[in-house]
């Protein structure tokens, strides 16, 4: 009889010992297979060095052109503004960013045939849908002081890439800081 329940426990510790390294199998996949993130893409490589001017990029959103919202036919300009930046999680147009609205604004109430859209973008902390919304909120935050500006709010659209279109790759204030922005893609 003692041989019987030895071989009993002999199976059941062999059972526990292939449950365990099951579970630690599993875990290791979803653990390993969970942590992918999605492969980032160059951004338009705007930098610092045409701050207060205006960029001649002519980048442009999505596949063979335009940017999603526009009315077809419409074409986009090339000379872009450069871009409004953003304290870290704040959606307020700073005083120092404010003469890069104005300087739109002025252009845009020169020339009533052109419309601008304002992209808002973020930094990579936070989840996309948080950032989604910031960069929302930040687009809208610099329309509503364009049109406080005298342009006419219908020619003015908004949209937000969050966290999907960085200009910077790092992993450290200074690159985040770039890409906490809003920017300007004129089009007629």
């Amino acid at each position: 009889m003692s041989f019987g329940v030895k071989k009993q426990e002999n199976v059941e510790m062999q059972n526990r010992r292939w449950l365990g390294v099951m579970a630690v199998g599993l875990v290791l996949v979803v653990a390993l297979g969970g942590g992918c993130k999605k492969k980032k893409t160059m951004g338009s490589g705007m930098g610092d060095d045409n701050i207060g001017g205006i960029m001649g990029s002519g980048m442009m959103d999505g596949e063979g052109g335009g940017l999603a919202g526009r009315p077809d036919g419409v074409t986009e300009m090339a000379g872009q503004f450069v871009p409004v930046y953003f304290d870290y999680d704040s959606s307020q147009v700073n005083d120092a960013e404010r003469s890069k609205c104005e300087m739109v604004a002025e252009y845009l109430r020169s020339n009533a045939a052109v419309g601008v859209i304002v992209e808002g973008h973020c930094d990579e902390r936070g989840s996309s849908e948080y950032n989604l919304a910031l960069g929302e909120r930040r687009a809208l935050a610099v329309r509503a002081f364009l049109v406080g500006l005298g342009v006419d709010g219908a020619r003015i659209q908004t949209k937000s890439f969050g966290e999907e279109k960085p200009v910077c790759f790092e992993h450290d204030d200074s690159c985040w800081s770039k890409n906490r922005r809003g920017e300007f893609v004129l089009f007629q």
